[in-house]
């Protein structure tokens, strides 16, 4: 039996699709790299924005249409959060809900028989330390924890995820310890919140990232997105752990909105002036650090005088990573029941914004000109030569270097998104 799976979303569908591929390679069944080559198809959906909605729904009906004889399984978040619309793409679908991934080989195996299998609901299972085969041989990426505390209004993801669950600092440590020693040169801790991880379990994250970093063997830790209501008492930890030379500075802090008013309208739990505390913190610490954020432009009930705070904040902090999202409303979200403001209104923010930060990206990369960096090269580049990483986890291009290796590298040309460098 053949298996081809499809993944969409973030790092920790990745990972979940990672388990599935392990588990059923356990199981003598061959992963396909190559759609035409599968006697089953898994769709591992992401259900976080609208477009990606309408992108599964239409891959999984064309999927139908253009692959009649093999057999079609839908995995992720989809699942939990909207059946309904599943069922009506996919009349005669199976589905494994992103809880069940030990569920996958009885899924299969059914699905094969002409069954349709559809196993979902919650569970408590441990997704580290399980069966896994890597999308990419260098790097690894470990679940710590799943769910969340959080009660955004905007969000379906908890939806899907549930409450949070931990797991144990000793068994993430002995997962990395074998990556590590496989060859993996760079280690991505992920969460829906990694910054929640063992407020469940009494364990904290800058333990857990201080025992990965002083392990032994060349390598990088990329730690995942931390929601700054749950940073709070670990924080001063949190940046000494960041200062370990194994980890990349690097941190992923949505802030959502510059607007006070619209936080606390979200549910986020937190203030614009707390955020900057742990922003400047980290910054006093570790100069060189990246920090990337979210900003979501033209949530339901923003003015446009909580929209230039917003601007303004960007402007201030001067983010080197922005991932800007307009609001759509999202199925189950409690702010799906506000009315949208104008479309018009909504493109000329997003303009605003994007404009701001491809200019401050720009500048900020700029300062990078001339300068000589290590970095680890870990991956192939879709346009040709490698992709390398900057201990602040700034992609440079380089060509004629070795897949994995540690080097040094000069920056020859920089742009608003990466650096182009070349080996030293």
């Amino acid at each position: 039996m053949k298996v081809f799976i499809e993944t969409y979303g973030c790092t920790f569908n990745q990972a979940d699709s990672e388990i599935m591929a392990g588990i059923l390679s356990e199981n003598n069944v061959d992963i396909v790299d190559v759609i035409d080559d599968a006697d089953v198809i898994i769709v591992n959906t992401c259900y976080v924005k609208l477009p990606t909605e309408s992108k599964i729904i239409n891959r999984i009906k064309t999927i139908q249409k253009d692959y009649p004889d093999k057999k079609l399984i839908v995995g992720g978040c989809m699942v939990e959060v909207d059946p309904k619309k599943l069922d009506n793409a996919g009349p005669n679908c199976s589905w494994i809900g992103p809880h069940q991934l030990n569920h996958i080989v009885d899924v299969v195996n059914d699905t094969v028989e002409g069954k349709v299998s559809r196993v979902s609901g919650f569970s408590k299972d441990s997704k580290v330390c399980v069966p896994k085969k890597r999308q990419d041989p260098l790097i690894h990426v470990i679940q710590i924890c799943e769910g969340c505390l959080g009660n955004c209004t905007y969000c379906c993801t908890r939806l899907a995820r549930g409450s949070l669950h931990s797991y144990p600092i000793a068994d993430i440590v002995e997962e990395a310890k074998a990556a590590i020693a496989e060859g993996c040169v760079e280690i991505q801790l992920t969460a829906q919140d990694t910054s929640a991880f063992g407020k469940d379990s009494g364990e904290k994250l800058s333990d857990l990232i201080k025992e990965v970093a002083n392990l032994k063997g060349d390598f990088k830790v990329r730690v995942g997105m931390m929601h700054p209501k749950n940073i709070d008492m670990d924080l001063e930890d949190l940046i000494d752990a960041f200062k370990l030379p194994n980890i990349y500075r690097f941190i992923h802090l949505p802030i959502q909105s510059g607007s006070n008013k619209v936080l606390k309208e979200m549910k986020r739990n937190h203030t614009v002036e707390e955020y900057k505390h742990i922003v400047n913190r980290f910054r006093e610490e570790i100069p060189d650090l990246t920090i990337a954020t979210d900003i979501i432009v033209g949530y339901p009930t923003e003015t446009e005088e909580d929209f230039m705070k917003t601007a303004e904040l960007i402007e201030d902090i001067k983010f080197n990573l922005i991932h800007l999202s307009k609001y759509q409303h999202r199925e189950g979200a409690t702010s799906s029941n506000l009315p949208n403001i104008p479309s018009d209104v909504m493109k000329r923010r997003s303009k605003y914004l994007s404009d701001i930060k491809f200019k401050i990206i720009e500048e900020e990369n700029k300062e990078l000109l001339g300068k000589d960096l290590d970095v680890v090269v870990v991956e192939v580049g879709s346009k040709g030569g490698f992709i390398a990483k900057t201990n602040s986890y700034v992609p440079v291009v380089v060509k004629d270097v070795e897949l994995g290796s540690f080097i040094k590298v000069h920056i020859d040309e920089t742009t608003s998104t990466y650096l182009k460098g070349s080996k030293i």
